[in-house]
């Protein structure tokens, strides 16, 4: 099995930083697409960002400018580098994996991290 462990979340003010971490362990063969998703109360859960395995990324209208997705492949791990943060980034934040375990390719997701931005 994968399992995905967030971290990075918190409390912080409009116009902070965060850094979300998504490390991904167990009987990996291949990662394929990386992202980071994020859900409020409500609402139903959206795409923040993603990227390939061959590095092309893609994001939000909401987050473009302010948010940058990478990925490390040597440690399983996908970052979320969120600058400029605002009340409306407030949210449940997940990683997801789509990756192939003993030849069959599916998606995993992260326990979900909180951010909450708020002055």
């Amino acid at each position: 099995q994968v399992q995905l462990v967030e971290s990075g979340g918190g409390l912080v003010q409009p116009g902070e930083s965060l850094r979300l971490s998504c490390a991904a362990s167990g009987s990996i063969e291949t990662i394929y697409n990386m992202g980071w998703y994020r859900q409020v109360p409500g609402k139903q859960r959206e795409s923040v960002a993603t990227i390939t395995s061959g590095n092309s990324t893609n994001y939000a209208d909401s987050v473009k400018g302010r948010f940058t997705i990478s990925r490390d492949n040597a440690k399983n791990t996908v970052y979320l580098q969120m600058n400029s943060l605002k009340p409306e980034d407030t949210a449940v934040y997940y990683c997801r994996y789509s990756c192939a375990v003993f030849g069959i390719r599916r998606l995993y997701w992260g326990q979900g991290t909180q951010v909450t931005v708020s002055s």
